[in-house]
């Protein structure tokens, strides 16, 4: 057989989905690391994204943080903090995943403070809100969906990457891609291709289930904003 014909045959077997270790597991384990480190992520990028949004500067500093972060590879995260105290296992892989999912989060925050209209914050002002009332009941609600934009960017983007938690015994789906290489690619590539397509399926379904979230907490003007300036952006321009 070949490997998509083994990949059927293995996703198939009822005992590769409930036997220990098996699919359910390790679909539990992705979905907790991945959680847990975009809401470490969360607690870290979002108070600072508000904050330096609604103090009106630190734009640089966002755009020095996000490539920063970006430019340190998740891999090289992983074989790293397992050598300090964190140890192997999850913490390690729950931390580095969080390093992975602040620059969206953190450039996301910002971004919806700053683009509050400055007549509506000064109106707050002048019924005599304080600078930390006009944050959280005037900006905060209005930044609500690009903090879900952001959300949304991060957790497909972890969710995908945390099958590397594998290297460090960190569990995970990407542990039955290992295990299929373990095997050899004559016995276990049908496995390893399961894995990857169980790695890619989990990501488009949260990528779904966050986009109605987004589309939800979305404020219809906002909504139809966006939609004419997506058709805009995919008109041709009429040049030869």
């Amino acid at each position: 057989m070949n490997p998509i014909e083994q990949a059927v045959v293995w996703l198939n077997d009822p005992l590769n989905w409930t036997n220990p270790g098996g699919v359910l597991d390790r679909l539990g384990e992705h979905l907790y690391i991945s959680a847990a480190a975009v809401a470490l992520g969360c607690l870290i990028a979002w108070p600072v994204g508000l904050w330096l949004g609604h103090a009106g500067r630190g734009g640089g500093a966002v755009v020095l943080i996000s490539n920063l972060t970006l430019a340190i590879p998740t891999i090289a995260l992983l074989t790293i903090l397992p050598l300090t105290f964190l140890g192997f296992g999850k913490p390690p892989v729950i931390i580095a995943l969080a390093i992975f999912a602040v620059p969206p989060l953190l450039a996301n925050a910002y971004t919806g403070v700053r683009q509050v209209d400055p007549e509506t914050r000064e109106a707050a002002r002048g019924m005599g809100l304080s600078g930390g009332q006009v944050l959280r009941r005037v900006e905060l609600p209005l930044a609500v969906p690009f903090l879900a934009a952001g959300f949304r960017t991060a957790a497909v983007q972890v969710i995908a990457t945390a099958a590397l938690a594998s290297f460090v015994n960190g569990g995970g789906l990407g542990q039955i891609i290992s295990a299929g290489f373990g095997l050899g690619m004559s016995v276990g590539g049908g496995q390893i291709l399961a894995g990857g397509l169980l790695v890619a399926l989990l990501a488009v379904l949260v990528e779904g289930i966050l986009a109605l979230v987004e589309r939800a907490v979305t404020p219809r003007p906002l909504r139809r904003t966006r939609g004419r300036a997506a058709r805009r952006q995919a008109m041709p321009t009429g040049r030869a």
